[in-house]
């Protein structure tokens, strides 16, 4: 089935959406972030089909978010996050609050992040890069910018 192309909208989200909108990119990002760089490793954490992991890993790489590197004389890669991949990751930091406060249930989260500046156990929030306070959707004006469509 034909992906609907987002890249071209005028619309930050879309455009996101477009790199690592369908349920697996997610989840691949999130197993190279943690050291599964091959793709053997991948595909056994995810159990997902060799076909839809190497479309998955050439879209990733063919948009800058992935790069292959070899690491056998034989035609075998591993896959590291490229600093754009980096960023990305941020957004999935945020995704794991979200999934925390409102899918963990009694257990508690099945994962938790210690911060490597201050050495505790925490989860991102968003604040404002100017003045430092939180900046959540009911603190916030959208307002058209520069490459807002005509």
């Amino acid at each position: 089935m034909q992906r609907t192309d987002f890249s071209e909208m005028a619309c930050s989200i879309a455009r996101t959406l477009d790199v690592m909108g369908e349920p697996w990119s997610p989840l691949i990002l999130r197993d190279i972030w943690v050291g599964m760089a091959r793709f053997e490793q991948i595909q056994a954490d995810l159990g997902i089909s060799r076909k839809v992991l190497t479309e998955r890993l050439n879209h990733l790489v063919d948009r800058g978010v992935l790069e292959r590197r070899p690491y056998d004389k034989r035609p075998r890669y591993e896959y590291v996050l490229t600093g754009k991949g980096l960023e990305l990751m941020d957004v999935l930091m945020v995704m794991v609050a979200w999934g925390d406060k409102w899918l963990a249930g009694e257990a508690g989260p099945p994962v938790l992040y210690r911060h490597h500046a201050c050495g505790e156990i925490s989860h991102v929030e968003l604040s404002c890069l100017h003045c430092g306070k939180p900046m959540h959707a009911n603190d916030i004006d959208v307002l058209p910018g520069p490459g807002a469509a005509a």
